[in-house]
């Protein structure tokens, strides 16, 4: 009987077992299904998203590739209006040229002839000086190339009355508009006239002997005569007109065939370098009153023309710079003084560094104590190294 029951139990037990096995099972069968329903649906999605984020990707790509073709057209379209500009900025200045405004100047018969009467009764005159600038150049101290600009003749200044560190460049041999940076050193640094104001004078100018002074251009005029013209640099228009008081003028340095008059500046003031077929072998020069333009004593130097390339002014004493038709090495070779105090022979033979061609201008500053030279294109300074006269 015992063994039977226990049986009977055994069998129930198993029944039960095998019962919460199938319920397990299935169990797991539903979790099993909901996780790979599950697993599908992520499958989906991430499938959904990778393709979303690879059509986002392409339009990204095709719109970075056209905004490159766009910067590339706005680029060349940019390039073309500067061009078009510069074109139009070169068409207006040729129509300016010739069709200019031309400013109420005229030219007294009479007081012209005053001027040159007085002018003659008072050629080679002692000068009385107005300063008692007594110096003269012992070397040349130091050379400085800044750059190369423009065409191989040209001037290039500063004003010396004042504080003004404008730079006025004037390029060419004849032309009519001047270049004005704002200092040193944006002179230096621009690569282009694009960025520099620009002075449209009201006559082309001829020669590089021209001249800033005391807020004034001074510059060189030629219908049939040689006119000085002074022209305002805050009005922007011409304050006074000048017939210079010689006739027949030649090129006044036989190695610069453009420049007829050269206007300099010194410690005393306003001078006009010059030459005329009366005394074609030597250059003149000429004492200028800044404010009216009179002449006021006139010389005839010993300083010959032949071989000049260049000359400058320094306290009332011309010096005349002479080098080769194949340019060498320049060289101060005649000194001539107004006052007197010092002869040809008595100046020191001052030597210029090897450069390159030759000045068409040397502008010297005399609050500066240095020369502004143009030597085929490039702009150098010059500071020269100075002593008194009676020293030598």
């Amino acid at each position: 009987m015992a063994p039977r029951l226990g049986l009977l139990l055994a069998l129930l037990l198993a029944g039960a077992i095998s019962a919460q096995q199938q319920q397990f099972m299935e169990y797991m069968e539903r979790r099993f299904g909901a996780l790979e329903e599950r697993i599908s649906q992520w499958h989906d999605q991430s499938s959904r998203y990778s393709t979303e984020l690879r059509e986002f990707k392409n339009q990204v790509i095709t719109m970075l590739e056209n905004m490159e073709k766009e910067q590339d057209r706005l680029r060349t379209e940019v390039e073309n209006t500067a061009v078009r500009v510069d074109r139009l900025e070169r068409e207006v200045d040729y129509l300016e040229t010739q069709n200019p405004a031309p400013p109420c100047v005229e030219v007294d018969e009479k007081l012209m002839e005053n001027q040159v009467s007085t002018a003659k009764k008072r050629k080679n005159e002692k000068y009385d000086k107005l300063t008692d600038c007594s110096d003269t150049i012992s070397q040349v101290k130091a050379m400085k190339i800044l750059k190369k600009f423009g065409s191989s003749a040209g001037l290039w200044t500063k004003d010396p009355v004042g504080s003004s560190e404008k730079i006025y460049v004037f390029d060419g041999s004849s032309n009519d508009t001047v270049y004005v940076f704002p200092r040193m050193r944006e002179f230096t640094l621009f690569s282009a006239t694009r960025k520099a104001a620009r002075i449209k004078l009201p006559y082309r100018w001829v020669g590089t002997g021209h001249l800033v002074y005391g807020g004034h251009l001074y510059y060189i005029r030629q219908q049939g005569t040689f006119q000085v013209i002074k022209f305002s640099l805050a009005n922007k228009t011409i304050v006074d007109s000048s017939v210079f008081p010689v006739e027949e003028q030649v090129p006044v340095f036989g190695l610069s065939a453009f420049n007829y008059i050269d206007i300099a500046a010194d410690e005393e003031g306003l001078w006009a370098i010059y030459a005329t077929r009366e005394n074609e072998k030597n250059i003149c020069l000429a004492k200028l009153d800044p404010v009216s333009l009179d002449t006021e004593q006139m010389w005839d130097t010993p300083c010959p023309r032949e071989n000049a390339e260049s000359a400058f002014v320094i306290c009332g004493a011309l010096y005349v710079v002479y080098n080769t038709r194949l340019p060498s090495r320049s060289r101060v070779q005649c000194v001539f003084d107004v006052s007197g105090t010092m002869t040809p022979e008595d100046a020191a033979l001052v030597y210029f560094p090897k450069r390159y061609g030759s000045h068409s201008s040397m502008k010297y500053n005399p609050k500066e104590r240095q020369i502004y030279a143009w030597d085929d294109g490039y702009q150098i300074i010059y500071r020269m190294e100075m002593k008194k006269k009676l020293e030598i």
